[in-house]
């Protein structure tokens, strides 16, 4: 694998989670994968779970680690091309990006949806340009489109936890204060899709995603409905994708947040949330302490995701 952006790069799903779950019973088996190897996380935003796991994954493996925050301590850097850097913007990516190559084996990437152009945010041109000028492999950190780390946990975990082959998940959009980016439902959708499990995604009128993700899923704008029977709840809120409101937030409608009452339409479904999460907006206390959350497990398999990536990473084809 020299690349990971999305399900695809992964190869057989059934395999890749195989695998993940074979290194979390000996995660220090491999330690002499990556000594002398050096991994680089470039971030242009905030994180926790994912710096925290991907770090301790590439220490698992034996890899010395840099972490750069682009907005503590860089020059501020400039991302699109032919700009005549008059302003703030000290240096450009098409020569930090090569520079950063220098220093590293492999490279990962941390970059939102800035809503300020939907081509540019679903181009993916932060994460491209990695890709096309480091030299190195990059694998992506959450991008404005996917993110595939957590996706790969959210599956490793949905595998860990059914009860039947085929489980119904259910995505559900739930109330936020902010616009949040489409990347992790977009890449959730695309990993259940790829799994082959019954998938409904349902919100208010207006917050379709784009349809690349939604697949075959079926999308049901009626939440009580679309819980019934369900075996695993996935809230989630993200901002509008359809012009003309993209990235922007239609509503806060308080009706949709996850409670006990929605759950108790569900075959005693799991509660997932990617985290950090807003208590009482997109899921009640009752709720997320509840012994069917497992939004605990599901972040501490972000360690065993990075891991079984890096691994393959590292790992000559």
């Amino acid at each position: 694998m020299r690349h990971f952006t999305c399900v695809q790069d992964i190869g057989d799903l059934k395999e890749a989670v195989n695998e993940a779950l074979d290194i979390k019973k000996d995660r220090f088996r491999f330690t002499a994968l990556g000594k002398n190897k050096t991994l680089l996380m470039v971030f242009f935003n905030s994180s926790l779970r994912t710096r925290l796991s991907t770090q301790k994954a590439a220490m698992n493996l034996g890899m010395n680690t840099i972490v750069l925050d682009v907005n503590q301590g860089a020059w501020k850097l400039e991302t699109e091309r032919g700009v005549v850097m008059d302003g703030d913007k000290s240096e450009h990516l098409l020569e930090a990006i090569p520079v950063m190559g220098c220093y590293c084996d492999m490279i990962g990437v941390r970059s939102f949806a800035r809503f300020e152009s939907k081509e540019e945010d679903y181009g993916e041109q932060i994460l491209e340009q990695f890709i096309r000028y480091s030299g190195r492999p990059v694998f992506s950190m959450e991008a404005a489109t996917r993110h595939p780390l957590q996706s790969f946990a959210d599956l490793i975990t949905i595998e860990e936890y059914k009860r039947t082959a085929c489980p119904k998940v259910v995505m559900t959009w739930a109330p936020h204060p902010k616009a949040l980016p489409q990347a992790v439902p977009n890449s959730f959708a695309e990993w259940i899709n790829a799994a082959g499990y019954e998938l409904v995604i349902t919100h208010p009128e207006g917050y379709e995603l784009d349809p690349v993700f939604v697949g075959h899923a079926r999308v049901d704008y009626d939440q009580k409905r679309a819980f019934e029977g369900a075996d695993f709840v996935y809230a989630k809120n993200w901002a509008a994708y359809a012009d003309p409101h993209y990235g922007q937030v239609l509503n806060k409608d308080r009706n949709w947040t996850v409670d006990a009452g929605k759950m108790a339409l569900t075959n005693e479904a799991r509660f997932m949330h990617c985290l950090p999460v807003r208590r009482n907006m997109i899921v009640t206390d009752d709720v997320i302490e509840s012994p069917q959350s497992i939004v605990i497990p599901e972040a501490a398999n972000r360690e065993i995701a990075a891991q079984t990536v890096l691994k393959r990473l590292l790992t000559p084809e």
